[in-house]
């Protein structure tokens, strides 16, 4: 039996994986800090907190970029009311869906015809779908770019960690129990390897105030993403309570810092996104690495 040998490349290959590699500089040196969204553990509220600092960092007079690279299970477009939008074009490559002059956004979700479809992709077709979207996306000039990633440490992350360029920083999503806990370590710590700084840790559903009784009650423990924080010499950059209309806002596309006015969740929010919108200075990316898919 016969075992085929995969085909070398051609020196046409070779030049256009440099095009592509030179696009992908260009483009993120036009981007003055990169937040990549990050946890350990499904379920803990990832996509609103990268939605929402999102919109955070664009109200304050920025310019922002939402990049949504959870291609199976993309949930920005439902977060920013934005289903049935599509991409534009410019020339040879393509434009996020723009929300207005200064927030643009970019998922697979915009480039699935119905929304029950299943994206089955593997490893190398998900590299390379990370890879277009930062090198043949025209992002623009931007002052943040937010990469809301799934959970874990996988294909997906490691992707954007290996394409993105300096500066970067990660925000690291959790739950107080320690079931989430122990997973978010391991997130921490592949940043560690990849040389991703972590600009802070969110807990998010930390606690619920009955709004009949005023009665607190810690549904999923206490204090346990603060303690990480401690333990992994990372900054804590606070708590976000359960609150029953960040799930409404969500579903109905209407992020929870604009709409929540002074609650106590869009305020918690507020306030952890004072604490990093300036981490890091902005400079030039840092050279894109040969990452394998």
């Amino acid at each position: 039996m016969s075992v085929q040998q995969e085909a070398k490349p051609t020196a046409a290959d070779f030049a256009k994986k440099e095009e592509q590699k030179k696009r992908l500089r260009e483009h993120m040196r036009r981007i003055g800090q990169k937040f990549v969204v990050l946890s350990g553990k499904g379920g803990v509220g990832k996509s609103t907190v990268a939605a929402n600092l999102a919109v955070a960092l664009a109200s304050g007079g920025r310019k922002v970029g939402l990049l949504d690279v959870d291609v199976h299970g993309p949930s920005i477009p439902r977060l920013m009311g934005l289903e049935g939008r599509w991409p534009g074009s410019n020339g040879s490559e393509m434009t996020p869906v723009q929300v207005n002059d200064s927030f643009s956004v970019m998922s697979v979700g915009f480039l699935i015809e119905r929304e029950a479809d299943a994206v089955i992709w593997r490893g190398p077709i998900k590299f390379g779908i990370i890879r277009q979207f930062l090198s043949d996306v025209d992002w623009g000039d931007l002052d943040y770019l937010v990469i809301d990633c799934p959970p874990g440490t996988g294909d997906e992350p490691l992707s954007v960690a290996q394409l993105v360029g300096r500066p970067a920083a990660a925000v690291v999503v959790t739950t107080p129990q320690q079931l989430a806990i122990g997973d978010v370590r391991r997130c921490v710590t592949f940043c560690e390897k990849v040389e991703l700084p972590v600009a802070g840790i969110i807990e998010n559903m930390s606690g619920f105030v009955c709004p009949q009784c005023g009665a607190a009650v810690d549904l999923f423990g206490k204090g346990g993403g603060e303690k990480l924080a401690e333990e992994m010499s990372v900054p804590f950059l606070g708590k976000v309570p359960i609150d029953p209309e960040i799930v409404n806002n969500g579903d109905s596309g209407a992020p929870f810092v604009e709409a929540g006015g002074e609650r106590p969740s869009a305020r918690a929010f507020l306030d952890m996104v004072a604490a990093i919108e300036d981490f890091g200075k902005p400079a030039e990316a840092g050279p894109v690495q040969e990452a394998r898919p």
